[in-house]
């Protein structure tokens, strides 16, 4: 099971940003194993914000994406939501509230890694692949 970080999924939708192409070999590897792929709803929420912006076909555009890979959104959970207050408590500033989401889900439903363009995570316990750097 591989989880998406936001950054994932705006490149994948985004021609021009600069981390398409890893983007796009992030997602052939996860296929290539088999792999279920997972959004958090956070996540899920960042994505949107551009499309909504941008008007209600960019917005359908991302769900229709989402469906067609498939990805799951998983909805922040009391757990998870325990889980990244955790974290924050552990890693303060270093870690932000939708990356502690994202890193909580992971761990929480089992994931197997966590996708992101993020560098600046810290080291939870959790395979993370930073993509683009």
């Amino acid at each position: 099971m591989t989880v998406l970080d936001a950054g994932v999924v705006i490149a994948l939708l985004e021609r021009r940003d600069a981390h398409r192409p890893a983007a796009r070999s992030a997602l052939t590897d996860a296929r290539e194993r088999g792999d279920q792929l997972v959004l958090p709803a956070s996540a899920y929420s960042e994505a949107l914000v551009g499309a909504i912006r941008t008007g209600p076909e960019a917005r359908a555009k991302v769900d229709q994406f989402l469906d067609e890979l498939p990805a799951t959104i998983a909805p922040v959970s009391r757990s998870i939501a325990a889980e990244a207050a955790h974290m924050r408590a552990s890693h303060g500033r270093t870690l932000r509230l939708p990356d502690a989401l994202v890193l909580a889900t992971a761990r929480v439903i089992g994931a197997d890694r966590v996708v992101t363009t993020d560098t600046g995570l810290p080291d939870v316990g959790l395979p993370v692949d930073v993509i683009g750097t």
